[in-house]
């Protein structure tokens, strides 16, 4: 990698939160929800919205078409409990990332990047999500969540809208997800991509990229 990036595009969910499938396996352990009805579900939904052409729930919901109101009753009409019996609709979204938890190391090499010139900006395919926007301020130069702008990764689209939000061109700036189809879309139009594994590995990656140290952090 060149150390000449200017700026940090980068995903929240599993990024910037604990790992999504730790926090959906915590969801279907407390909720007591058949893991392989859950399974097929997203198995096929999410599969469509990754392949071009298709059409999901998953994706009508992140390009913000559906009411996630809607999306938790057609998601809870395919999911059952392992006696059997119905999932409550209401409020399944929320239930479902409950456990989300912020990742400190994360959100501060963002703000040690920003101190170093490095413009950031959040870039969140949303399921409805409430989001913990009292951070936004000191983190992100800009932020675009998919279902407020009418966009989706890996749509080309919104990686350009992020891209004029930070005033930067696509090879100045590093794309980070945990998605590996987003990252090779951002790769496609001439970002850095890095595929986050591990919040060490990441911030080592993002040195490197932008030719910063992110050594001194919490």
């Amino acid at each position: 990698m060149s150390r000449n990036r200017r700026g940090i595009i980068i995903d929240w969910g599993g990024v910037l939160t604990s790992p999504l499938p730790e926090t959906i396996a915590a969801w279907l352990e407390q909720e007591r929800i058949d893991r392989a009805a859950y399974r097929e579900v997203m198995r096929t939904w999410v599969h469509a919205a990754y392949h071009e052409g298709a059409r999901s729930p998953v994706h009508a919901l992140e390009r913000g078409e559906v009411d996630p109101a809607e999306f938790e009753r057609m998601l809870a009409a395919r999911l059952r409990l392992v006696d059997g019996g119905p999932v409550p609709a209401e409020g399944l979204i929320a239930r479902m990332f409950a456990g989300f938890e912020p990742v400190e190391e994360m959100y501060a090499a963002l703000r040690a990047a920003r101190s170093q010139g490095i413009r950031t900006c959040l870039l969140s395919n949303s399921w409805g999500n409430v989001y913990p926007r009292e951070r936004f301020a000191e983190t992100f130069d800009g932020v675009v969540i998919s279902g407020e702008v009418g966009m989706r990764k890996p749509e080309p689209e919104i990686f350009h809208y992020a891209l004029e939000l930070v005033g930067l061109e696509a090879e100045e700036c590093v794309f980070v997800d945990d998605v590996e189809r987003n990252v090779a879309a951002a790769v496609d139009l001439g970002m850095t991509g890095i595929v986050h594994r591990d919040p060490a590995e990441t911030r080592a990656q993002l040195e490197e990229a932008c030719g910063i140290s992110l050594a001194s952090l919490l």
